[in-house]
């Protein structure tokens, strides 16, 4: 009888546990089994690419970004928004580089991030395009100036009549030797004044070109960077600070990187160097500095939506290059939305452009800063 009263406790204790969990009764109803929603095949659509966030080398300085105003925004189709639309541009090309035209609004889809936006805006814009064609005329490109200038020179030839160019060169100073002017001799003519000096100033440069001589430039616009990407002299601006208003501006950098390490290493007399050598080599010449020099060209055109060109690996040459940059600049797409959700001024947000096509190269900008030129 013992047995039995115990078996009896004992079932009545294995019935009651699912009662007692959070002091609900359990529903009696079977759970319904999980519905595995429908996953996008990858192999229909290409998408841009997110870049790695950056690492600061110096801490970013605590800065107050006004909220941005509602404008209004017009193209060539006349299309004017009165809130805060978010405009892009977005260069589409195949795996062999070549540019794909005739894309309608309805193959692109937009995310901010990771949420589908409405595309408000969309268009192709044939306006005319300012360009600053930014020298490296330091120490350090002496035994490749006359390459820069012939491939400036090219470049300028590619563009249409109706473009217009800005000349600045750089040293430990900055030469402002044309504004942005459609006169192509008073453009050749600022090419070929290009003069050597001491030092380095490349961040000061940028910040020349980005912020004084594009800032209040309505329209496409560029900068052509001739450099190997090494500073020694800039005090005003630094790597951090051009890269930051690269972030919030809304000009594209296509930097042309120069490799002059070894010459540079002929021309102090070093020309195998090792650990001693690197130490007692001047600023600007060891192989960290040249690395650093590299990564910031990288970043600066990733920041923007550019993109870097070595004149000896590119495929066609730079003549090539060129080409496909003014081509780039004058057919992209351009696609506005008005995010879902508004930010807070100074916040980034993440952007990912769609097309619904397979095996194509997208290239967009990933991000915006809230209150920055690209969110206006």
């Amino acid at each position: 009888m013992q047995k039995l009263i115990v078996s009896i406790f004992a079932i009545l204790v294995l019935y009651a546990v699912p009662f007692a969990q959070s002091g609900r009764r359990s529903d009696p109803r079977p759970s319904p089994s999980p519905v595995a929603s429908p996953t996008e095949d990858p192999n229909r659509y290409s998408e841009s690419v997110q870049q790695p966030r950056r690492v600061r080398r110096t801490p970013a300085a605590a800065t107050t970004t006004p909220a941005r105003p509602s404008q209004t925004v017009g193209d060539d189709d006349v299309v004017r928004v009165e809130t805060n639309l978010v405009t892009i541009p977005v260069s589409v090309y195949d795996r062999n580089g070549l540019y794909i035209p005739g894309l309608r609004k309805e193959n692109f889809v937009i995310f901010e991030d990771g949420v589908e936006q409405e595309i408000a805006y969309f268009g192709v814009s044939d306006k005319p395009i300012t360009v600053v064609l930014v020298i490296d005329v330091s120490p350090s490109t002496e035994y490749r100036i006359e390459d820069i200038i012939r491939a400036a020179k090219s470049f300028v030839s590619l563009l249409e009549l109706h473009d217009s160019v800005a000349v600045v060169e750089f040293d430990q100073n900055i030469r402002v030797r044309t504004k942005a002017t459609t006169d192509r001799a008073k453009i050749f003519d600022a090419i070929d004044k290009a003069r050597f000096g001491n030092g380095t100033s490349l961040y000061n440069a940028v910040d020349e070109a980005l912020r004084k001589q594009l800032g209040k430039v309505e329209g496409r616009k560029a900068v052509i960077l001739f450099t190997d990407g090494v500073d020694t002299t800039s005090r005003k601006n630094s790597y951090d600070s051009t890269l930051d208003y690269a972030e919030e501006s809304d000009s594209l950098v296509f930097p042309i990187y120069y490799n002059t390490y070894m010459d540079n290493r002929r021309r102090i007399g070093s020309p195998f160097p090792g650990v001693l050598g690197d130490i007692m080599t001047p600023r600007g010449t060891t192989a960290q500095e040249y690395a650093l020099g590299r990564r910031y060209l990288d970043e600066i055109a990733a920041a923007t939506g550019g993109r870097v060109f070595r004149p000896e690996s590119t495929p066609g040459g730079l003549v090539r290059a060129f080409e496909g940059i003014a081509e780039e600049l004058r057919r992209q797409y351009n696609i506005g939305y008005i995010p879902k959700t508004e930010g807070t001024p100074g916040q980034r947000k993440q952007i990912k452009v769609r097309v619904n096509r397979p095996n194509l190269v997208i290239r967009a900008r990933d991000s915006y800063i809230v209150g920055s030129q690209i969110g206006n």
